[in-house]
């Protein structure tokens, strides 16, 4: 079950605010809560939720013996079993497919990966960690840890919610009728840019690539929709959970900040995909050594992060390949940061946004051959022509339409919060339209979906 299909906003959203709101006793509140979200979870994996289920009474009991233990060597001892439990069954099913097929040869067919798997996983391991290091308090409640790994919002696509962050809330929280409209407001947003732009940029990209080749305008074409759609889909994924996370009284963590505005690598990853970045940084990189032990450490210590920020979007070389690209780019930033800052931001900014669009282009195609001949075209090499038919027809079918989600990528909705504390006046009218713009939006999405069938979610694979 995903947020942009017609049985969650239809049946499942409503049935759940029925029965979630009118109880006032947190524990009931919990619970249904935690029926609903393995309901939501068990809809595509009936199986799979008892993966799901195992792992976090695995965790909820070595937390339990951490706290409960005195010695050292023992917590050290059962943190590390709790690592490799959960990292071991994220490789099984994730990557051994890859290792013994792809890199050993073997004849082997990979086991069914679990939706969300690499999302709950550092999940459950945060809390576990976090435990290990005092950092939080160990959850002596089964149903609480639970509602913390399965809650629905965040479930299968993130943002990686960190156990710290929501720890109050699992026991007490409340909503108030202005998070409950501005929650809404955010997920009818959400909605908006996964079905009105990703959706669209993604049937239009699937046009752009059906001919087989690539004029030097058509693998512009082609990695310019494609950056588009992967940032309207994850980041729309992401503003629908933050809002219904605060519809149900839990507040995460922003996961995107316009990062195509970003003027260097290491800004963008400022910007994109924060909590995966917060974890590596954290429970990576840091533990690693971070940049206190030297240059060449710290070099090493980049290469672990990037190298596991790319498997983890995927077991396949494209995807290595990509996290060692962000490696490099990142390393250049750092060496050379100060002759940057004698270049015009616009350069920065041109340079960073074309660096990104190639790192997509290679993060599209799990075919690493079929990603370079695409970055080759981009660069004139091998091209059938400067521009090809196919590209002309999509460019005359979506010529209006591209700029919007060009638009929306810009930070226009702070400029228009800005602009509503500054002028007392036009944020009396403004409100009221913010509101019936949510609505029509949400009105909108219901009918492009009821209307058309193409409705991929990318991130799933994830």
């Amino acid at each position: 079950m995903v947020f942009s299909g017609l049985t969650f906003l239809l049946l499942f959203l409503p049935l759940l605010l029925l029965l979630y709101f009118p109880i006032g006793n947190i524990r009931w509140r919990n619970g249904v809560l935690v029926v609903f979200s393995l309901i939501f979870y068990a809809w595509g994996e009936p199986v799979m939720v008892l993966l799901l289920i195992g792992s976090t009474a695995i965790h909820y009991l070595l937390a339990f013996l951490i706290e409960k233990t005195a010695r050292p060597a023992y917590k050290k001892l059962l943190l590390a079993l709790g690592v490799t439990v959960s990292i071991g069954l994220l490789f099984w099913f994730k990557y051994a497919g890859f290792l013994l097929g792809d890199v050993l040869g073997v004849d082997f067919t990979p086991p069914t990966l679990p939706i969300g798997i690499s999302f709950y996983t550092f999940q459950i391991l945060t809390y576990t960690i976090d435990v290990y290091r005092k950092k939080v308090r160990v959850q002596r409640n089964p149903f609480r840890l639970l509602l913390y790994v399965s809650c629905f919002p965040q479930l299968i696509a993130g943002p990686i919610v960190q156990y710290a962050d929501v720890e109050d809330a699992l026991s007490s929280r409340q909503t108030t009728m202005t998070d409950f409209g501005l929650g809404m407001r955010r997920f009818f947003v959400g909605l908006a840019k996964k079905v009105l732009l990703a959706n669209i940029c993604g049937k239009a990209l699937e046009q752009a690539l059906s001919g087989g080749t690539y004029s030097f305008a058509g693998a512009w074409l082609a990695a310019l929709l494609y950056t588009l759609q992967l940032y309207f889909d994850f980041s729309a994924y992401s503003d629908m959970a933050i809002g219904l996370g605060r519809v149900l009284g839990f507040r995460y963590k922003e996961n995107f900040r316009y990062p195509y505005l970003s003027c260097s690598a290491s800004e963008f990853w400022r910007r994109w995909h924060i909590s995966l970045g917060s974890f590596f940084r954290d429970y990576v990189y840091i533990p690693l050594g971070g940049s206190r032990k030297g240059r060449l450490r710290t070099v090493f210590n980049l290469l672990i992060v990037w190298s596991l920020t790319g498997l983890w979007h995927g077991a396949a070389w494209n995807f290595l390949v990509w996290g060692l690209y962000w490696f490099m780019l990142l390393l250049i930033d750092k060496q050379f940061q100060k002759v940057w800052n004698r270049f015009p931001t616009v350069l920065l900014w041109l340079g960073t946004f074309v660096l990104s669009m190639i790192g997509w282009v290679l993060f599209y195609h799990t075919d690493l051959g079929a990603g370079f001949t695409h970055i080759g075209a981009m660069l004139g090499i091998g091209v059938d022509g400067w521009i090809d038919e196919g590209t002309l027809s999509v460019l005359r079918q979506y010529a209006l339409y591209l700029p919007i989600p060009v638009l929306c990528a810009l930070p226009v909705v702070p400029l228009f919060k800005r602009l509503m504390k500054k002028h007392p006046r036009f944020g009396q009218i403004a409100r009221p339209l913010t509101a019936t713009c949510a609505v029509l939006l949400a009105v909108c999405s219901l009918l492009f979906l009821i209307g058309q069938s193409y409705n991929p979610f990318i991130y799933f694979r994830f």
